[in-house]
């Protein structure tokens, strides 16, 4: 049995591995527990598993495009490489110096992140460039030279070199390099010309030494997994997707492996702007929660929200400023420990809390039966009669609800005098509000609004919540995508190959110098083309310009996209961006452009808009469950549907669970769903 193009998207979560398998035709879909340990046997063994349920051969694929928490986790668990900073005299503590603030300023117990690279392997070197990117001291190479010999005698395994305004002219970093690799493998250093050429010395410098933490980690793991390609008998190409949401070659990944930190919830994002698109849906929220976390991202006329500003290792995990700061191209989510995994306990006053810590996948949650005690919001469910353990995760899991019931007993009803299954339902409706009031905030942080909105929801977990989450926002429509449970790699197989490059020079609208603009981004087209190429050597390329962009004396830009680069289009497209975020502009103060970045991809399109359908019968329940309504809180007698038995145009009304292999989506009272002509789940609230 062969295909033309047979693909296989790979996604590692915190607590389970999904695998998608394109068959173009049709897909079929796994889900297996993440091996945390070694992550690449999870991905090998969901391999097998979907491999088997297609009847085909490893020989048979002929492209694996991966996502992975690889990187992510290596910086909060501090599991990456002995990593050295290499820095101007006189600045080898600005890595610690931070921002000089106080992210919690009356919490006195507050403790930032220590810093990658410790104080010990902290190094200067007599050198410095000046904000124009002339030399004010030339490097002295022989103190580099006797650097090295001490990287090697302090057993460093990753280096970072980082010099002030470097980039504005590289010359020194580069030239550093070439000297220390005599020493120490070039494939483990970093410099921050290439992978942060921006201003901002502590973003900068954070950025680059995060880069070569994980530098040795990432090669180890891709050569592991290669092999185990290899072995399981596949040649078949390994891309890798980005933060950004496009895909890049294992090169790029190799050299630049901090750009995949956001790996796997972009590809939900990707996945959410085509149920978009087929949608005709212009105002959309996408919810993805799965087993550890749930994030949450705006998309605005088919466009998601983007960023150059990324936080990782919180010491306060869900507090803006708390983390170790890394500039990438990454699509802003806001991310809260809201998953199936996360921890529900009570505190000192009798409330109950959820998260932000998650039980994972190892031991997982109580009703998992390996080893986890504490209860979680997927014991929860359980409980609620929104689970059916014998079809957890495709039936991989056989889920106890009597540990479920224990586990909740004890660490939460128990504790505050409330009956189990109420102690679920007030689980349920916390990490439900939780996720409601993020998802506020995030959008006036944004300068948006819930209004006229639809929730796109996915991930194991996010159809349980969607409807009643879509409530309390005060949303009226909720879209379950076909392929739900496993939503991220799905969006892996539409991202295009994509590369996004950046340079910092300052430009004044009033002095505007068309010419170099011009010259600046043509080179940045020739660099992001160079590495495209290697993965879409003949596709139409796409081109997006970005300038970030400020009133002369602010400290922070603004991100606005520009059509073309002439002094006035720009300012009109700064003011238009400026008066959405803040309400009003400030006439005749100077405008100037801080950075710039240019965004190459394949060009391509969006799926059509899917064909309505005409109404049918009702289905036929496969069987029913005594379930807790999320919205009246009572327990009443719900409709069993499966999925893949629905015809397109019939309605379900709820309370009513429609069940597949990867998730189940729960429809409470007061809603109804249908299918529509694309496959895809439309529940919306009854009318009054």
């Amino acid at each position: 049995m062969t295909h033309s193009t047979t693909r296989l998207a790979v996604d590692i979560g915190g607590t389970f591995t999904d695998l998608v398998l394109d068959l173009g035709e049709r897909s079929l879909s796994a889900k297996v527990l993440t091996t945390h340990d070694a992550p690449e046997r999870g991905v090998l063994e969901g391999t097998d598993i979907v491999l088997k349920q297609a009847g085909l051969k490893p020989a048979d694929l002929d492209l694996i495009i991966h996502g992975t928490t690889l990187i992510t986790n290596a910086l909060i668990e501090r599991k990456g490489a002995r990593t050295a900073l290499v820095t101007t005299e006189g600045f080898r503590d600005s890595l610690e110096i931070a921002y000089e603030h106080r992210f919690e300023q009356y919490d006195i117990y507050m403790e930032r992140p220590e810093p990658l690279a410790p104080r010990p392997l902290r190094y200067e070197v007599p050198e410095r460039v000046a904000a124009d990117g002339s030399v004010l001291l030339p490097l002295d190479e022989a103190a580099v030279e006797r650097l090295a010999e001490r990287l090697v005698a302090d057993k460093v395994e990753a280096v970072a070199i980082c010099f002030l305004h470097a980039y504005q002219n590289d010359a020194h970093e580069r030239r550093a390099r070439e000297i220390i690799a005599r020493r120490i493998p070039e494939a483990v250093i970093a410099i921050s010309s290439e992978v942060c050429p921006e201003i901002r010395e502590y973003e900068r410098t954070s950025t680059t030494v995060a880069n070569a933490y994980v530098l040795p980690v990432v090669e180890r793991y891709l050569r592991r997994l290669d092999a185990g390609f290899r072995d399981l008998g596949t040649q078949a190409p390994l891309l890798m997707i980005m933060s950004s949401g496009g895909i890049t070659t294992v090169e790029t990944a190799r050299r630049f492996p901090v750009r995949l930190a956001e790996s796997g919830p972009a590809g939900g994002v990707v996945m959410a702007l085509g149920v978009a698109a087929q949608n005709g849906i212009a105002k959309a929220l996408s919810f993805d929660m799965g087993g550890t976390t749930a994030k949450i991202t705006l998309i605005d006329d088919l466009r998601p929200q983007y960023s150059r500003h990324f936080e990782v290792a919180r010491a306060a995990r869900f507090v803006k400023g708390s983390g170790i700061p890394v500039r990438i191209p990454v699509i802003d989510m806001v991310e809260i420990g809201a998953g199936g995994g996360s921890i529900a306990r009570t505190d000192a006053l009798g409330r109950i809390t959820v998260g932000p810590d998650s039980a994972g996948s190892v031991p997982g949650p109580a009703s998992y039966g390996r080893g986890g005690t504490l209860p979680t919001v997927t014991d929860a469910d359980l409980l609620l009669g929104w689970l059916d353990p014998k079809r957890f995760a495709g039936g991989h899991i056989d889920l106890a609800p009597q540990a479920a019931e224990s586990a909740i007993e004890s660490f939460v009803g128990g504790r505050i005098g409330l009956e189990r299954t109420r102690a679920a339902y007030g689980i349920a409706e916390l990490v439900t509000e939780t996720m409601a009031s993020a998802a506020r905030v995030h959008a006036v942080e944004n300068g948006k609004d819930m209004v006229g909105r639809t929730l796109i929801a996915f991930g194991g977990a996010a159809p349980l919540h969607a409807a009643r989450l879509a409530q309390k926002l005060g949303i009226t429509r909720v879209v379950i995508p076909v392929g739900a449970g496993v939503g991220s790699a799905h969006g892996f197989l539409q991202a295009p190959i994509s590369y996004e490059v950046v340079r910092s020079r300052l430009v004044s609208l009033a002095a505007y110098d068309a010419a170099f603009v011009t010259d600046l981004f043509a080179s940045m087209r020739a660099e992001a083309e160079g590495v495209v190429r290697l993965g879409a050597p003949k596709a139409d390329l796409r081109e997006e310009r970005t300038a970030y962009m400020r009133y002369r004396g602010q400290g922070h830009e603004v991100r606005v996209p520009i059509a073309d680069t002439s002094s006035e289009t720009m300012r009109l497209a700064f003011e238009a961006v400026y008066r959405a975020l803040y309400g009003r502009i400030i006439p005749k103060l100077e405008i100037e452009v801080v950075s710039w970045t240019l965004s190459l991809s394949e060009a391509r399109g969006l799926p059509a808009r899917a064909a309505s359908v005409a109404a049918s019968p009702a289905p036929a329940r496969n069987g029913t469950r005594d379930l807790v309504d999320p919205v009246s809180g009572k327990t009443v007698d719900a409709g069993v549907y499966a999925r893949d038995t629905l015809r397109p145009g019939a309605p379900v009304q709820g309370p009513a669970i429609i069940a597949e292999a990867e998730t189940s989506t729960l429809i409470p009272g007061g809603f109804t769903a249908i299918l529509n002509g694309a496959g895809h789940v439309i529940i919306e609230r009854d009318a009054g």
